[in-house]
């Protein structure tokens, strides 16, 4: 097999070392020698191999690691040294030889041969900008789930604020829990603490305030509602950053939310995970397909095995998971028309997926010619193929017992 690479090595890892597998040529024409060493994974130690790498001549480093460990690595490595982080399921070893030697050897090996494909690592800006997206995905996930645990309690005081108020952490909501852990108020004076529109709903918010609310649930309620307070500016300081982060990749923000669904916490998630450079991916297949958001290919003696999706990018995936399902909700576009004709034939998880899809293919065509999102409208289907909706409307109809006569408007003909 080509040879690639004469000089290369490979680097396996982990929380406390690494071990480094240096691939050179030998004294004579044709050879090599490898040379496995054990690496620390402080700073120091980084740079002491960083500068070994370089003195040898490498022209390319394969990485391997568990977890996060690779990031000090890589960030020392990438201004010096051709380096590519490689995805473990690429680059599995032969079975029952599985150590960490092993596996620099293996890297190396596959690095001389042009064997190994490298894994995105956006540049700084995107990669500060991810952090702080995924800092606020994380921290918005943790003060819902101490809302659910806060309608919890409340169920089990037997107060039904929730049936409701849709929003418990709103003004008229939390006015009623303060008065709740206070204990001073009647279900009547606690209802007519609702503002604006819930002052609609004063006679419900009464008899939902009835309930078993003892000390306990008090201590509990004012327990989550601190934690909520203490999430909610930390949620709100992440976004003011990422406002003044996101400002170079504003103009590709503007032309995300033109997408149904899309709002701008959806596209600044899109931007920070894809790095808004669609160049990196060749189509619009490759970018769905390193999201995980294309059904997988498993297929042995024309049987297929497996249709699952790939792994792919979690935050992604999450926050394209979001925009679809408020298109779900939606009417009038053509991701809505998607949804409702895959739904009932496919299931509604397999139609979320390719409407995650259609998102994903229409956001690298327009984020490569720079040009906002057409519509292709909801009727798209209808006015694709129009004789065949005829005619299964009229299948329909016939099975329900009706003779079916079709007279043609002035506008059809």
């Amino acid at each position: 097999m080509e040879i690639v690479h004469t000089r290369c090595a490979g680097l396996d890892i982990s929380k406390r070392d690494a071990k480094l597998c240096l691939r050179l040529p030998g004294k004579r024409a044709g050879t090599f020698t490898r040379k496995v060493t054990t690496w620390g994974a402080t700073t120091r130690q980084i740079l002491a191999l960083r500068d070994l790498l370089v003195e040898a001549e490498v022209t390319v480093v394969a990485l391997e690691a568990t977890g996060d460990y690779w990031k000090p690595f890589y960030y020392l490595f990438e201004d010096v040294l051709n380096v590519m982080l490689v995805n473990p399921r690429h680059v599995k070893n032969v079975p029952g030889r599985k150590t960490d030697v092993s596996d620099c050897q293996w890297l190396a090996d596959l690095a001389a041969h042009g064997l190994v494909k490298a894994c995105l690592v956006p540049p700084e800006p995107i990669r500060r900008l991810r952090d702080l997206t995924r800092a606020r995905t994380a921290l918005t996930r943790d003060r819902a789930r101490v809302i659910q645990r806060l309608e919890k309690l409340l169920e089990d005081a037997g107060i039904k604020l929730s049936s409701v108020a849709t929003d418990l952490t709103g003004v008229s909501s939390r006015g009623m829990l303060d008065a709740l852990i206070d204990g001073r108020s009647s279900p009547e004076q606690m209802a007519n603490l609702a503002r604006t529109s819930m002052r609609s709903k004063i006679g419900e918010l009464t008899e939902a305030l009835h309930g078993q609310f003892t000390d306990h649930h008090a201590f509990l309620t004012r327990m989550y509602l601190d934690q909520i307070d203490q999430l909610t500016p930390m949620i709100d300081e992440l976004t003011t950053r990422i406002e003044t982060l996101i400002a170079p990749f504003r103009a590709a923000r503007d032309l995300l939310v033109t997408i149904p669904g899309v709002n701008t916490l959806v596209a600044d998630v899109i931007i920070a995970e894809t790095g808004a450079d669609m160049s990196v991916f060749p189509t619009p297949g490759h970018l769905a397909s390193w999201a995980g958001v294309t059904p997988g290919h498993h297929q042995s003696a024309r049987v297929t095995k497996s249709a699952k999706t790939r792994p792919g990018d979690r935050y992604l995936k999450a926050a394209l998971g979001v925009a679809a399902l408020a298109i779900t909700r939606t009417r009038g576009n053509y991701l809505n028309a998607l949804y409702k004709r895959l739904a009932p034939r496919r299931g509604p998880s397999k139609a979320i997926v390719a409407v995650e899809h259609s998102i994903l293919i229409s956001v690298w065509h327009m984020l490569t010619r720079a040009q906002p999102y057409h519509d292709l409208g909801a009727d798209h289907f209808t006015t694709l193929n129009p004789e065949r909706i005829t005619r299964r409307a009229i299948h329909q109809l016939e099975q329900l017992g009706f003779t079916v006569t079709l007279t043609p408007t002035q506008n059809a003909a």
